[in-house]
C-alpha cells in the first residue's frame, strides 16, 4: 500500500511540475511577444524621427534623401525584409551624419539640437529594446530545448521565436556629441 501511495505521490509532484514548466513557457512567450512589440514600437519611433530630420530643410539634398528613403523603407518592411531595412537606416544615418562638419551644422538651430538628441535617444531604445527581445527568445528557446518539453510537446506546435538581428549601431559623432 506505501509503494501505491509514494507512486501517487510521484506521479502527483510530476504533473505539478510539468504544469508549472508550461505555465513558464507560455509567460516566456507572452514576455517576447510583449518585447517584439516594444521593439516594433521603438523602430517606428526611430524611423520616424528620421524621417522628419530628413524633411527638415537642415540636411543637405543628398543626405535628407538618403536618410529619409532609409526611413521610409525601414517603415513599410515586414517579416524577414525588416531586419536589413533597419540595418540599412543605421547605415544611412551613419553615412550622413557621420561627418563632424555636417554635425554641428545640424545642431546649430535649436530645432536640429533638437533632432539630433530625439534620434539619439530613439537609437538608444531601439538598442535597448532589441536586447531585451533577444534575451526573451533565448529564455524561450533554452526552455523548449529541455528534454521533457519536448519530448512532451508542452510548447505545443508552435515555432520557436526568433531573434531579431540587425545594425542598430548609432552614428559614431552622436555618442560622442551628447
Amino acid at each position: 500500500m506505501t509503494d501505491v501511495l509514494w507512486f501517487v505521490l510521484a506521479l502527483l509532484l510530476a504533473g505539478v511540475y510539468l504544469s508549472w514548466t508550461a505555465g513558464r513557457l507560455d509567460r516566456l512567450h507572452a514576455r517576447v511577444d510583449a518585447a517584439r512589440a516594444a521593439l516594433d514600437a521603438q523602430l517606428v519611433r526611430r524611423s520616424a524621427v528620421s524621417m522628419e530630420l530628413a524633411t527638415s530643410a537642415l540636411l543637405d539634398p543628398a543626405s535628407a534623401l538618403l536618410i529619409a528613403d532609409a526611413a521610409h523603407a525601414a517603415r513599410q518592411a515586414e517579416g524577414e525584409a525588416r531586419p536589413q531595412a533597419e540595418s540599412d537606416l543605421s547605415r544611412a544615418l551613419r553615412a550622413a551624419l557621420d561627418q563632424p562638419e555636417q554635425l554641428e551644422e545640424l545642431t546649430g538651430p535649436v530645432e536640429g539640437r533638437q533632432l539630433v538628441e530625439e534620434l539619439e535617444g530613439a537609437g538608444r531604445r531601439v538598442v535597448m529594446a532589441r536586447r531585451f527581445h533577444n534575451d526573451a527568445v533565448r529564455a524561450a528557446r533554452a526552455l523548449r530545448t529541455k528534454r521533457h518539453v519536448r519530448y512532451l510537446r508542452l510548447a505545443g506546435h508552435a515555432p520557436p521565436p526568433p531573434t531579431f538581428e540587425c545594425d542598430d549601431a548609432p552614428p559614431e559623432c552622436l555618442a560622442r556629441e551628447l
